[in-house]
């Protein structure tokens, strides 16, 4: 392996890793509530790929503290995939914290990383089977 041009973790490919107790469980509610389905899988693990990302559960004996962001994606109609997923039976969560709030369900996050071309974010968090936190952000032009 050639490792001379520059750092070699910039080049490589990046995946999450998110914590199951119930493999199967979580299975479901990715299959039920997201619309996933695995690609791949091994004794436990599944792996999921979304457009050119890969995502894994594992089994863990762990539990997620479910306090941060684990995960999230950035899709084009925020409003659409909200109301998509609750139909599914997806509850997405309320904050009310000093200089951040939602209003059912959805964030205006100001900011925004300059290279996104963007002047800020709304954004909507819920939480799978296993108490992972995870994040769906539109980007506001």
């Amino acid at each position: 392996m050639d490792i001379s041009g520059g750092n070699i973790l910039a080049r490589g490919r990046v995946a999450t890793r998110l914590p199951a107790q119930d493999l199967e469980r979580a299975r479901r509610f990715y299959a039920e509530r997201l619309g996933l389905e695995p690609v791949d899988e091994r004794p436990g693990g599944l792996l999921y790929r979304c457009s050119d990302t890969e995502f894994a559960l594992f089994t863990s004996t762990g539990a997620s503290p479910g306090t941060f962001s684990q995960m999230g994606w950035q899709v084009d109609d925020l409003d659409g995939v909200v109301a998509e997923l609750r139909s599914k039976g997806v509850e997405f969560e309320e904050v009310d914290v000093p200089g951040f709030r939602t209003v059912d369900g959805i964030a205006h996050v100001e900011g925004h990383y300059p290279s996104k071309h963007a002047r800020g974010e709304r954004a909507a968090w819920f939480r799978d089977s296993e108490g992972n936190l995870l994040g769906i952000g539109e980007p506001v032009v």
